[in-house]
């Protein structure tokens, strides 16, 4: 009998022991999961900080209105001039003309994955738009200024070597995989529930795509071409190199502009003395992004808000 106690009593024992460890080591996790996310918020605390603190001193020197007002960016040559509306334009130029390329190419390979292709069709697509979104955006470049830009030149003779349809065109290819992959997701996710019941009224497949998977899929195929935006509109390295280094007002995409990422790129290459306000203006150009995104980012979220579904299967 008092083996039998002592028996479990030890078994008593060790799961006691063990709660202790269980309720330890869930502990640990969650403290590991906090310090996870604090890390993000410290990270973006710290670039906004850096920023602004970098920021501050340009404009003691250059007025608010004058850098959003200004039609000229200059501040490497004398006379130095600081309107930023070039560089924005020219951000703003490529991003549009991004958007009209990646946006009917991504949506459009979307329905066709997800309404019309089969597994095996699919199983060859995916890989291959996965692969196009891991080749280097300096590739693209090249590419552009190597194929793009000589394509164009023979169709339209106004087209200089360095421009921002070029740039804007090869910024579109890169984005499509991501437009396509989201809202080709977003449509999959949509209940079956729905086509059935739009092919039991007699709609076509072409029907039902695009007046009912479409709608309903609405809010994240607005998420994927708002992400491509944003894409595009930080770019850097295929743009430098395809739309070249010329911060123009101009809507023109047949002229060479220059973007405020390609600004950065070009004013960062080391022969900027620090402390000078030529130096920060690559703070300057990097919380004008910065307040960009946030900005768009915002307006995303309420338009998701409107616009989102939710089902019940």
């Amino acid at each position: 009998m008092t083996d039998n106690h002592s028996y479990w009593a030890a078994i008593v024992r060790r799961c006691r022991n063990w709660n202790r460890n269980s309720r330890f080591s869930e502990k640990s996790v969650v403290i590991f999961l906090w310090l996870s996310a604090m890390v993000s918020i410290l990270t973006t605390l710290g670039i906004v900080w850096v920023l602004f603190k970098e920021s501050l001193p340009f404009f003691s020197e250059v007025s608010l209105f004058e850098y959003l007002m200004g039609t000229q960016w200059s501040p490497l040559f004398s006379p130095q001039k600081f309107g930023v509306l070039p560089l924005i334009c020219g951000t703003f130029l490529i991003a549009a003309g991004a958007a009209m390329v990646a946006i009917p190419f991504g949506v459009g390979t979307a329905i066709f994955l997800s309404e019309y292709a089969s597994n095996r069709t699919r199983d060859v697509i995916k890989p291959v738009m996965e692969v196009l979104s891991g080749i280097p955006t300096v590739v693209y470049g090249y590419f552009a200024l190597t194929f793009i830009t000589p394509l164009l030149q023979s169709v339209i003779a106004d087209v200089e070597v360095f421009n921002a349809l070029s740039g804007a065109i090869v910024v579109g290819i890169m984005t499509i995989p991501m437009v396509a992959s989201l809202s080709d997701d977003a449509m999959r996710a949509v209940p079956d529930s729905l086509r059935y019941a739009a092919y039991a009224l007699g709609s076509t497949k072409f029907e039902t795509s695009f007046k009912i998977v479409f709608p309903a899929a609405l809010s994240g195929v607005i998420a994927s071409m708002v992400l491509a935006v944003s894409r595009a509109i930080g770019e850097t390295m295929a743009v430098t190199l395809a739309s070249g280094a010329t911060p123009k007002l101009t809507l023109n995409p047949l002229e060479s502009i220059q973007t405020m990422t390609a600004y950065i790129v070009q004013v960062s290459l080391g022969d900027t003395p620090q402390g000078t306000i030529e130096y920060q203006t690559i703070f300057v150009i990097g919380l004008t992004l910065f307040v960009i995104t946030l900005c768009m980012n915002i307006v995303s979220n309420k338009v998701l808000d409107r616009y989102k579904l939710k089902y019940e299967v």
